[in-house]
């Protein structure tokens, strides 16, 4: 049978396991951006820019800019892991809405400049991104607010 304290935990560690995915999923866009398996990314939004996919100065800055955005992202990886940590180890309701609110904030916005441009692999990705870490961070968010109260 499961507990609050059980379903509590899973969900804790679900949140780890999706913080560590983006870290290892930054680095790799941070430092495998050159490889021919993301040739067909990449080609698809030069192509929604106007460019024509075999560009090779807007390619090569194209890899830059991917570069530096998962430099960005494995520090965001790195606070929201620090967040789901403190989160968990005080029983801080307020932290999860916070992550909840910083997400709701994101994915909209990166969709909609995302579908401007006709990229539609980034609204399945936000969409899952959001499908994955939300219900989560509101389940833990009422948990730990009742926890409070009792």
């Amino acid at each position: 049978m499961l507990t609050a304290g059980v379903v509590r935990s899973g969900l804790v560690v679900w949140l780890y396991l999706i913080g560590l995915g983006h870290l290892a999923a930054a680095v790799g866009m941070t430092w495998l951006v050159d490889l021919p398996l993301f040739t067909d990314y990449h080609q698809n939004v030069l192509v929604a820019f106007g460019f024509k996919p075999d560009h090779e100065e807007v390619l090569v800055l194209h890899s830059w800019w991917m570069s530096l955005f998962g430099a960005t992202l494995q520090a965001f990886s790195l606070f929201f892991l620090a967040l789901v940590y403190f989160a968990n180890r005080y029983r801080c309701s307020a932290v999860w809405l916070w992550l909840g609110a910083g997400i709701l904030l994101w994915a909209p916005q990166d969709i909609y400049f995302s579908l401007q441009r006709g990229v539609w692999l980034h609204l399945w990705v936000d969409l899952a991104a959001v499908g994955a870490i939300v219900p989560p961070l509101c389940a833990l968010w009422w948990c730990d607010r009742k926890w409070k109260q009792e």
